[in-house]
């Protein structure tokens, strides 16, 4: 897998999880890298782990302002702008009724609304550079519903469509599209929040929650953000450059039937 040395490239949420891995992983590439971020100490934290020579930026993708701020500063420090890596993303765990609009609405617009801001900021960049990427991070619940996260899985549904919806429209300046859809990780601090809401409502242990989870996957284990991120550096190598609009599972073939009763 060839990822050009000279990308360049602003990823959303880029100081934890998925996106602070790939970020490590675009570095180690030598491409020179841009994180958009909200939270600041985290921030702090990947600048000491990413290195001197990756520009950090404190930014809400829910804000045109700050998205179009952000995506300006790093296409004058980047020398210009290839790739944007949307990882930004937020969700929480309700019943149906107990869902307020403003969560409702934080979710949408973080998961949703950012990547749109974002990438209608980044295209212009893009469609100049003439090998532009888009690759966003949708979820498995962008392609099946869950019970209790009802804002989440619409946010990750209409990611996928959006993704489908950009390849479309920027194919023809040599721009791809596409997202990966993970099942849950638990070693992200979603994943962390995620596992630590299941502790408290079944009484089990992380240890016995996260098991159970890696038994819904037929390969038996979950997802690390290293699989999360290999899936999205290939979307910017050089050999996907004909490979636009999709969304890949990347759940160890958790999207699989199993034999019912088995």
């Amino acid at each position: 897998m060839t990822v050009a040395s000279d990308r360049k490239a602003l990823l959303t949420g880029g100081a934890s999880g998925f996106g602070l891995e790939i970020a490590r992983r675009l570095v180690g590439a030598q491409a020179r890298v841009a994180i958009l971020d909200v939270d600041r100490d985290r921030l702090a934290q990947a600048a000491e782990l990413l290195g001197p020579e990756v520009l950090t930026l404190d930014g809400d993708v829910r804000s045109p302002e700050a998205v179009r701020e952000a995506v300006g500063r790093a296409a004058r420090a980047l020398g210009g702008l290839d790739t944007l890596i949307n990882s930004a993303g937020v969700i929480h765990i309700k019943p149906l009724g107990e869902v307020t609009e403003p969560e409702w609405d934080l979710t949408l617009d973080v998961n949703l609304k950012g990547a749109f801001l974002t990438a209608q900021a980044a295209a212009p960049y893009l469609r100049a550079s003439g090998r532009g990427r888009i690759v966003s991070i949708a979820s498995d619940a962008g392609k099946r519903g869950f019970a209790w996260i009802q804002a989440y899985s619409a946010s990750k549904f209409g990611l996928v469509g959006l993704t489908e919806s950009l390849a479309v429209e920027l194919a023809p300046d040599q721009v791809t599209v596409n997202c990966v859809c993970p099942v849950g990780c638990p070693t992200t601090e979603m994943g962390k929040g995620v596992l630590a809401w299941k502790v408290q409502t079944t009484g089990r242990s992380s240890d016995e929650v996260a098991a159970a989870a890696a038994r819904t996957n037929p390969l038996g284990r979950n997802a690390t953000e290293a699989d999360v991120a290999e899936a999205v550096l290939w979307f910017v190598s050089d050999e996907a450059a004909f490979v636009t609009g999709v969304a890949l599972d990347v759940d160890g073939g958790a999207h699989l039937g199993f034999m019912p009763g088995a």
